[in-house]
């Protein structure tokens, strides 16, 4: 099984599926936080646009947080897999999504501390993200963008299930997947380097990209 040495590398391999965008003065790269951002970091680097953040919360399974039944984002934007919450209480999805609202309340106070709302009228929103298993989260991130007025959106990954591919190709206007293995697992499978991504990596990308 092939595998990216880390994060920046993968951005490099979407970059180069990318290169059209390169140049365009509509595009804005939007990394979803946390592990999409450092990918974002160099996507947005390679085309020469602004690099910002979508905060996008992923409502897990209490019993197995990394199944997703859904997620949230800014602008009240919540999507849920029917099938998947259908398992569960009202009240256990209510006390997931409380606690996520939360986090994702905290990071866009975190990252948006000095900088504006972010406006996306009229531009072609690339969301970037280490890599699509469900895609609930790039979902709502699609979502999201469409509500801050993206023109287009693009959703690109060094590596995605199939299946999440495939569903995501009806919401958004581009699916750009570098890999798409038969036999996904998870998106760590593909990285030699997946540590967890920090608040400070995240401000630290956008200052630098400032």
């Amino acid at each position: 099984m092939t595998t990216y040495r880390n994060r920046a590398e993968a951005g490099e391999a979407i970059a180069d599926r990318l290169d059209g965008l390169a140049g365009q003065p509509d595009v804005i790269v939007l990394g979803l936080v946390r592990g999409g951002v450092p990918v974002a970091q160099v996507v947005a680097a390679r085309l020469e646009a602004p690099l910002d953040v979508l905060v996008v919360r992923k409502l897990g399974m209490p019993w197995a947080p990394e199944v997703a039944f859904g997620a949230l984002g800014p602008a009240d934007v919540r999507v849920l897999n029917d099938a998947v919450a259908g398992r569960l209480d009202p009240d256990e999805v209510d006390e997931v999504v409380r606690r996520e609202q939360a986090e994702l309340e905290r990071r866009e106070q975190l990252y948006r501390a000095d900088r504006p709302p972010l406006d996306l009228t009229g531009r072609t929103a690339v969301v970037v993200d280490d890599g699509l298993a469900t895609g609930a989260t790039a979902r709502a991130a699609v979502q999201v963008a469409r509500h801050l007025g993206a023109r287009r959106v693009v959703v690109a990954v060094p590596v995605g299930s199939q299946e999440a591919c495939d569903m995501l190709a009806t919401e958004a206007d581009q699916v750009v997947s570098v890999r798409t293995p038969p036999d996904f697992g998870a998106v760590s499978r593909y990285y030699d380097d997946f540590h967890e991504v920090s608040d400070q990596e995240v401000t630290g990308a956008l200052a630098a990209a400032s």
